[in-house]
């Protein structure tokens, strides 16, 4: 196959135009995805109150009903591996949307805690597949010069959609209709399902699977100029003549371990922040903080929300100029200095202090906590992990970061309310403190700084040996 020239048949304008589409739909899909995501996490806060009291869960089964979603998502990142490698990105993402449809409706119309908990394995299992799939496709996809942006965009997206389900489960808090709350997710997943019918494959999946014209097609629409396209197509050649891929290329080469251990750690470090806790948790935070009523503790989710958005487009337009470990740095020092505080606040609500002002106190750290995390662990992570895997070993190395996510989200899930219990509220949040200034630490020395460099330049360096923190040099 030859290498492209500058003598393609689009005139420039044609060339943008067509990339400017093809950026659009791509980035609209991948959002579609991120906001289904987002809507999971969030409408379990609101409807657990209500479902917990028809089904008559106990306090464990309602950490079932939290954690089975994410025991689903980590089944699914896990399998997607395969997935995404055998049928591609594209269809990876549709047959995710086509099972939220499905895990939706069932999780509606559950009567018992046993069919709920199935059902939301089942829709776990598609949210597992989209945040697997939707930053991969948008890393192998996007231009390096706004990569970051477009996978911080996904997580935008996440975040609106927990707002979106804040305001759903605040809406139907008044009937108490958490079939409804739940129910409703559907309808954007069948959106995405649509979106996806109109998007290709990714130019480096195509390749690696030995289709070099539709590779080629395909780099042409989402690259308007021609010589960027001549230098992305060497890089993605290059890059495939090492014949290596997934467990094979794990056990054998011990850089590709390195990079997979590395995003493990890195989404572990994003979970056990403990700020998708207040996502799960959060009208039962506020009634700890002293907020009696369902309506007054749904308002101040809904600000935790608002706050989860605005504080996402922060890392939007800055994880491409200030970088990713900076952001890092500061956000997890943030969360580490509101969490401190939230759990003093706490602290003295639970030894009588029945002040006003400590309840109000409690969800402004709630709010710095999540606007810490929001801004940075959030979105940058996901960033990360999507740029450090080499090629052809991406799909099980991403698969293995997910899955590292979706496992230590479910143990957060399936422990808080036991924390609770056991150790106390005030020490629940002060553990996790300590965890935030332990990553601090983490940052500093071992993840790597990739704003502006090519998944290919890290990759070169990565296999060269270099430390990981070192492999985002020029």
């Amino acid at each position: 196959m030859q290498t492209p020239s500058s003598s393609e048949t689009f005139d420039i304008q044609a060339r943008t135009a067509i990339s400017k589409r093809m950026t659009f739909l791509v980035g609209f899909s991948a959002a579609m995805a991120g906001l289904l995501f987002g809507l999971d996490i969030g409408v379990i806060s609101g409807a657990l109150p209500f479902l917990s009291k028809e089904l008559q869960l106990t306090e464990h089964m309602q950490e079932g009903v939290v954690s089975s979603m994410m025991l689903g998502a980590a089944l699914g990142a896990l399998s997607n591996g395969w997935l995404s490698f055998s049928l591609g990105r594209k269809w990876s993402l549709m047959i995710g949307a086509i099972l939220f449809i499905v895990g939706s409706l069932g999780s509606a119309l559950s009567n018992s805690f046993g069919i709920l908990f199935a059902w939301r394995i089942v829709l776990g299992f598609s949210v597992g597949i989209a945040s697997y799939t939707a930053p991969l496709y948008l890393s192998e996809m996007a231009p390096e010069n706004i990569r970051g942006k477009m996978i911080s965009a996904y997580q935008l997206l996440i975040t609106i959609g927990i707002v979106l389900a804040f305001l759903s489960d605040t809406y139907f808090t008044a009937s108490g209709n958490w079939r409804m709350m739940l129910g409703v997710l559907c309808v954007p997943a069948f959106i995405l399902l649509v979106a996806n019918f109109f998007l290709p494959n990714t130019p480096r999946w195509l390749a690696a699977k030995g289709r070099d014209e539709e590779a080629l097609h395909v780099l042409n629409m989402i690259r308007a100029e021609p010589e960027r396209v001549n230098r992305e197509w060497k890089e993605i050649q290059e890059s495939l003549k090492q014949k290596q891929e997934g467990w094979s290329l794990f056990c054998n080469n011990s850089n590709v371990r390195r990079a997979v251990f590395l995003g493990m750690v890195l989404q572990a470090m994003q979970q056990f922040t403990g700020m998708n806790i207040i996502m799960y948790y959060a009208p039962k935070i506020f009634k700890l903080a002293g907020f009696e009523s369902n309506y007054q503790q749904m308002i101040a989710t809904v600000i935790v929300g608002m706050t989860f958005v605005f504080a996402t487009l922060i890392a939007i337009f800055t994880v491409d100029k200030a970088g990713r470990k900076p952001i890092l740095k500061i956000g997890f020092a943030i969360i580490a200095i509101g969490t401190f505080i939230l759990g003093y606040c706490l602290y003295l609500i639970d030894h009588g202090n029945t002040s006003s002002m400590v309840s109000y106190a409690s969800v402004g750290m709630c709010i710095m906590s999540i606007g810490g995390y929001a801004m940075s662990a959030a979105p940058v992570v996901w960033v990360l992990c999507s740029e450090i895997q080499p090629l052809k070993s991406r799909d099980f190395g991403i698969a293995c970061s997910t899955t590292t996510n979706w496992v230590s989200n479910m143990i957060i899930g399936a422990t808080f309310l036991t924390l609770l219990s056991h150790i106390g509220v005030a020490q629940t949040f002060w553990l996790y403190t300590a965890m935030n200034v332990f990553f601090i630490f983490v940052v500093i020395f071992f993840i790597p700084e990739t704003k502006g460099i090519t998944l290919e330049h890290i990759e070169k360096n990565l296999m060269s040996g270099k430390k990981l923190r070192d492999i985002g040099d020029r």
